[in-house]
């Protein structure tokens, strides 16, 4: 539903933006100065603008052009203390073949807007 501050809608809205390559709607669900950090197979990523975590890491470079997410295979949101958690799993096809990529992000929301964001990525697995 647009607009909502619920913690799970907006948890859910920001995995189906990414899956949908949505950088409008990405853009609108982080907060302008997000406290962005990450960990994927090869680097730790650390951002503070929504803009640079949009363009630069979500659809620059981990989601690229070149790397498209065909289903989402899986969300479960949960709370962990004050902190909510979005666990998520998609289907990709890259050059060079289908993959499974999982991610689990931790998120603090502040004024209907994701204001802190911790993801932790598996890296894309061959699907086999």
């Amino acid at each position: 539903m647009p607009g909502s501050t619920n913690s799970e809608d907006i948890s859910e809205r920001f995995v189906r933006s990414v899956a949908a390559k949505d950088s409008a709607a990405l853009k609108e669900l982080l907060a302008p100065a997000v406290n962005f950090r990450a960990l994927t197979p090869g680097r730790a990523w650390e951002s503070d603008s929504a803009d640079s975590v949009v363009d630069d890491v979500i659809l620059g470079t981990w989601f690229a052009p070149d790397r498209s997410i065909t289903q989402i295979l899986a969300i479960e949101c949960a709370r962990v203390g004050p902190v909510d958690h979005v666990g998520y799993r998609f289907r990709a096809t890259l050059p060079d073949g289908e993959f499974v990529i999982e991610q689990q992000a931790y998120l603090r929301i502040d004024g209907g807007r994701i204001c802190w964001l911790r993801v932790l990525c598996s890296g894309f697995v061959h699907d086999e």
